[in-house]
């Protein structure tokens, strides 16, 4: 993998020092950003043609990145974007950030759309956003580089099935590349993050990394969000491009940031590969690894090592049942919640029925998840929501409740809360919601 990091994480370093330190700790690539305080478009050649001989002496391959905050405005952030009526000096910039590029040996420009000026229907732009990438293509035929256009939140273009209305719009054209910011993919994409880079893949030119939360549109180091990273490396397996830390909000510690960053990733995917590998030679393996795979590859690790086993053989249910009774309840917890991909049909509703007979929120959340709700009979699915309204399990964690709720079911629930009011004690909410 060829790890990289964004140099607008090391703004309080110049360039060369930036550079020089991601080549000390291991990178192999630097998302350059053009912006103020390390390499404008403007740049004369050259000082482009130093930092290009400078990344060649010291082994690093390079991105140009063009989503500066203020380097167009002073006052107002990344304005103009595409979108609006001041495009001109975007598209400008944009133009000469593929020369720039050129002259680096860069391969690739990242750019995304902007936000939708409110004065702009969304019609209008979408039309502008097309013309602008036409003439924006023209130009990296004519200089031999690719856009690398990034989905971003809260832009006109803000997910993966945006980016590819756009690309059909612009006839599928071949230097029409995506920009795949991972963290993005968990903030608001509708799928797992290895299935966005699965769908991603056959456009994939740009990779932006980092840790973030479901629903925050918040940029963090590794380990501070949610994101399983083994499988997202596994699925990036053959991606020959650079795969960039973007922590822009970080340069008050940026060398010990990006020590942290590669020393994870490496983990990471060591795991992802060793492990993965490991299990799909010899499946009995996966016995020794998964009790430790969570301490050394990190969250993820585990439903990786389970979907290895999906691939070495024709029926792991009774391997993944085996790795359930086993385990303790954290490993039994990333068991019931890998279910869903592990194309078991009803084999592993033991574990399921174990799971709903404890007394760990944990596990009867996660029993009714969406292997749950698609396999256990109608009795079993009920005990098991009543069960959830007995343990303050909040009843949206339930999948498929709306399509399973049926009147035997609020036949149970109004009983619930009739006991509840017989006994002076308040009906959950959520309860209550439903009758």
């Amino acid at each position: 993998m060829n790890w990289a990091y964004c140099t607008n994480g090391f703004r309080d370093h110049p360039l060369d020092q930036t550079l020089e330190v991601l080549a000390d700790l291991g990178y192999t690539g630097a998302a350059v950003s053009l912006d103020h305080g390390h390499l404008m478009p403007g740049a004369s050649p050259a000082e482009v043609g130093r930092i290009a001989a400078l990344a060649g002496r010291l082994g690093l391959a390079l991105a140009v990145e063009t989503g500066g905050r203020f380097t167009l405005d002073p006052r107002r952030k990344h304005f103009p974007t595409l979108l609006h009526d001041e495009a001109e000096a975007r598209v400008r910039f944009l133009c000469r950030a593929m020369r720039v590029a050129a002259d680096l040996g860069a391969p690739v420009v990242h750019l995304w759309s902007g936000i939708r000026p409110p004065e702009v229907p969304e019609d209008e732009a979408w039309d502008r956003l097309v013309r602008q990438c036409e003439r924006l293509l023209a130009e990296a035929d004519t200089v031999g580089v690719t856009l690398g256009f990034e989905p971003e939140p809260g832009m006109l273009v803000a997910d993966l099935a945006g980016y590819e209305r756009l690309r059909g719009l612009l006839g599928g054209h071949p230097k029409f590349g995506l920009t795949l910011d991972i963290g993005h993919c968990r903030c608001l994409e509708p799928y797992d993050v290895p299935e966005c880079v699965e769908r991603a893949l056959p456009h994939l030119v740009h990779v932006q990394i980092e840790d973030m939360r479901r629903g925050v549109h918040e940029h963090l180091e590794f380990g501070e969000g949610e994101i399983d990273f083994p499988p997202v490396l596994a699925a990036l397996d053959g991606y020959g491009g650079l795969v960039a830390v973007e922590l822009a909000r970080h340069s008050h510690a940026a060398p010990d940031v990006a020590r942290r960053s590669i020393e994870f990733l490496r983990r990471a995917h060591d795991l992802a590969g060793a492990g993965r590998s490991d299990v799909e030679r010899d499946p009995e393996t996966v016995y020794a690894l998964f009790p430790r795979a969570a301490r050394e590859g990190g969250p993820g690790a585990r439903a990786e090592l389970l979907r290895a086993l999906g691939k070495a053989l024709p029926d792991p249910a009774a391997a993944v049942m085996k790795l359930y009774w086993q385990g303790d309840a954290g490993e039994r917890l990333e068991i019931l919640e890998s279910l869903p991909q592990l194309d078991l049909g009803p084999a592993a509703l033991p574990v399921v029925h174990d799971a709903l007979r404890t007394n760990d929120t944990r596990l009867v959340a996660a029993a009714l998840g969406p292997y749950g709700s698609a396999w256990l009979d109608d009795h079993a699915f009920r005990q098991g929501v009543l069960k959830c309204v007995f343990m303050s399990v909040p009843l949206a964690s339930v999948e498929g409740l709306g399509r399973r709720f049926d009147e035997e079911l609020r036949r149970m629930l109004a009983d619930f809360a009739a006991e509840r009011r017989a006994a002076g004690r308040p009906v959950p909410p959520d309860v209550l919601e439903r009758l």
